[in-house]
């Protein structure tokens, strides 16, 4: 039997995948959850083979779960599912450690297919993601700039930011101008769209 941690913040879609997965005589659900913050907690109680997992989830993103969940639970293999099917996505999730990366638009027996590959030890990745993720270019951002532009696209003021990162007002300014020149935006909503389309932040 193949356990499985499902972690998806939309209910219906939650319920949903949970229904669908629990039809299959050799798979378990043996937990859902809301919230990436949920994530590694459920995941040492209940002790999943495998954990589907979304990108964008409230509390801290699918994809820092499951770097988090690779480095204390190794043996639990991580499935992305999400809406954000984006080249830099892909790289993203493959440098966290990840087994599988799928759409949340496949059919749901590719879906139960990847979900037993993944538990027997199989890299699972749409083969067209797979291409372009590695004919994407490489993030020009660093760590800085993406997590300042990914305030600022939150709506934090530069103010705000500087406080909470304890920087001062001009280098606030300076990391968002950098990520502007480096992205070729026009300004800095435009850096964190291109940004954000690629996967980056």
């Amino acid at each position: 039997m193949i356990r499985i941690l499902l972690a998806e913040d939309v209910r219906i879609l939650r319920d949903t995948l949970a229904a669908v997965l629990r039809l299959e005589d050799d798979l378990a659900v043996v937990t859902t959850v809301a919230r990436g913050d949920e994530i590694v907690p459920a995941a040492l109680q209940h002790r999943p083979d495998v954990a589907v997992v979304d990108i964008d989830l409230p509390g801290v993103d699918g994809l820092t779960a499951a770097a988090e969940l690779h480095q204390r639970l190794p043996q639990c293999r991580t499935l992305i599912l999400t809406g954000l099917g984006r080249p830099g996505n892909l790289r993203r999730a493959v440098a966290a450690g990840v087994s599988g990366f799928m759409v949340k638009d496949a059919p749901a027996e590719q879906l139960i297919d990847a979900v037993r590959r993944v538990a027997g030890g199989e890299r699972v990745v749409e083969s067209q993601l797979a291409l372009a993720a590695l004919e994407a270019a490489d993030n020009p951002l660093t760590a800085r700039e993406a997590e300042i532009l990914t305030r600022h696209a939150a709506g934090a003021s530069a103010a705000e930011i500087a406080a909470d990162l304890h920087l001062s007002r001009g280098t606030v300014r300076n990391y968002l101008a950098s990520a502007v020149t480096k992205l070729g935006a026009r300004n800095r909503v435009d850096a964190a769209r291109i940004a954000t389309e690629a996967g980056w932040l």
